[in-house]
């Protein structure tokens, strides 16, 4: 896969903005580096955990009625993990230390989001089917019994006994 150099260049930007910043990761959705400027930490692992943190984010969003999720914040003790939607398909993640001023890390992160979004707009002129969104809340997850994970033949020995 050939990475936009703009993307690139917007990454390295970044970096030079933030300078408590550890690594950036551009990634799909569905979990997929686009690009990355991470040297000490692994870009593909980043990516598939930002794709599922983004998605239970999404459900926390819609289950409290409050909209379109844009940004979502993880505090840990060494520092901050903050992940930025960057148009419907695509997300900014940034790994930055605990003496970083997450007001600047917003700013800079928020600004870089808009001009990848125009880039990968550049890119991908065709605009990509949409996945139906289902009318109302989302539905709850399943639940799974102690008498459900027993096959059939063991429920009725069960039952019998």
């Amino acid at each position: 896969m050939t990475v936009d150099p703009a993307v690139l260049q917007e990454l390295d930007r970044l970096r030079g903005r933030l300078q408590e910043l550890s690594g950036s990761v551009l990634a799909t959705t569905d979990g997929l580096v686009v690009a990355h400027d991470a040297h000490d930490i692994e870009p593909d692992s980043i990516a598939a955990l930002a794709a599922a943190h983004l998605a239970l984010a999404r459900r926390f969003a819609h289950a409290v009625n409050h909209g379109e999720l844009r940004e979502s914040v993880v505090e840990c003790d060494r520092g901050y993990i903050t992940s930025y939607t960057a148009g419907p398909n695509a997300l900014l993640t940034l790994v930055t230390s605990g003496d970083a001023n997450l007001a600047m890390v917003h700013l800079e992160a928020r600004r870089c989001v808009r001009r990848l979004v125009r880039i990968l707009k550049l890119e991908n002129p065709r605009p990509r089917p949409e996945i139906p969104q289902q009318a109302g809340p989302p539905s709850p997850l399943a639940r799974r019994t102690p008498m459900a994970t027993l096959s059939t033949n063991a429920r009725r020995r069960q039952a019998a006994g």
